[in-house]
C-alpha cells in the first residue's frame, strides 16, 4: 500500500532500537527521509548503518530532559534534511517502581521528566514548522499502562495517561492546521526494556528467560490472549499507518496493539 509521504521528513526519538527503529525502517521503505535521536552512549550509529540500505537516514543525539539538547537536535536535523513533517516520539523508560508508598519525589520526577516531558518539549519544537506548512503528523508513545495501571509501575503509568490527554488535547489545538497527533499503545513488546523486565523476573524466580515470560504473561498480562510478547514491527506498522496520507481523517485517536491486554472497551 502507498502511504503517500514519500518525500517527507521524519524525525523519531528513542529510535536507537526496538519499536522506534522498526518504524524508522518502514518510513524509510515508503521514501521518507528519517532522522533518529536518542541520548548519548547508545546504539543510534549502528541503527544508522543497519537502515542505510534502505534510505537516507541520520543519527542525532540529544537528551530529551535538557531543553538546550531538545532544540540544538531539532535545529541540527533542519539544517541537514528540512523541518520534519512527521515527529514520532518513542522516547521513554520505565521509570520508578515499586511500592507506591516507598516511591520517593525523584523516582517521580525523573519518569515524569523523560516520559511526559519529554514528549512536551519535543512536540513545542515540532508543530510550529508544521503548521507553517499546513502538514504534520505526530505519533506519541502511550501504553496499555495509562488506562489500566499497574500497582508497582504508577509514576510510569501516570505519565502515559499524560501522554494520552497530551495527545487529545495537541489534536484539538492544531488539527485545524493539518497537523494530526495521535498515540498507539503497546503492551508487552520484546524490546531492551521488557528483556530486562524478564532478566530481573528470570533471576528472582530461579527459571529460564522464557519461563520468565511465560509465567509474566499468565500472572500479570492474563488479557494478552495471543500468549506472547509482541513484535517492535507490529508496532511500527500501525505507526506507519498513522504518519501517512491513508490516515488524513484519523486525529486525536489511539491504537492499541496490545494482544488484547485491556480489558475495558473505553479509553
Amino acid at each position: 500500500m502507498d502511504l503517500g509521504i514519500e518525500g517527507r521528513v521524519a524525525l523519531i526519538s528513542g529510535a536507537d532500537s526496538g519499536m522506534g527503529k522498526e518504524t524508522a525502517r518502514l518510513l524509510l521503505e515508503a521514501g521518507v527521509r528519517v532522522a533518529l535521536t536518542d541520548k548519548p552512549g547508545g546504539s543510534l550509529d549502528q541503527a544508522v548503518e543497519e537502515l542505510t540500505p534502505f534510505g537516507e537516514v541520520i543519527a542525532v543525539t540529544g537528551d530529551v530532559t535538557r531543553l538546550d539538547e531538545v532544540r540544538r537536535l531539532w535545529a541540527d536535523v533542519r539544517e541537514r534534511l528540512g523541518d520534519p513533517d512527521i515527529y514520532v516520539n518513542a522516547a521513554g523508560v520505565t521509570g520508578a517502581t515499586g511500592d507506591f508508598l516507598e516511591t520517593d519525589d525523584k523516582g517521580w520526577l525523573e519518569t515524569l521528566d523523560i516520559d511526559l516531558m519529554g514528549a512536551v518539549r519535543m512536540c513545542r519544537e515540532a508543530i510550529p514548522a508544521m503548521r507553517k506548512k499546513g502538514w504534520g503528523r505526530i505519533v506519541l508513545f502511550a501504553s496499555e499502562d495509562a488506562v489500566q495501571p499497574y500497582v508497582d509501575e504508577l509514576p510510569y503509568c501516570a505519565a502515559k495517561a499524560g501522554i494520552l490527554s497530551l495527545a487529545k488535547g495537541l489534536s484539538k489545538a492544531y488539527g485545524g492546521d493539518n497537523v494530526l497527533v495521535n498515540t498507539v499503545s503497546p503492551a508487552f513488546i520484546a524490546t531492551p526494556m521488557t528483556d530486562k523486565m524478564m532478566e530481573k523476573r528470570a533471576e528472582e524466580k530461579g527459571v529460564s528467560f522464557d519461563e520468565a515470560i511465560d509465567s509474566f504473561l499468565d500472572e500479570e498480562r492474563p488479557g494478552m490472549v495471543l500468549k506472547r510478547r509482541g513484535k517492535p514491527e507490529e508496532v511500527a506498522a500501525a505507526v506507519a499507518f498513522l504518519v501517512s496520507e491513508r490516515a488524513s481523517f484519523i486525529n486525536g485517536a489511539g491504537i492499541r496493539v496490545d494482544s488484547g491486554s485491556v480489558a475495558t472497551i473505553a479509553g
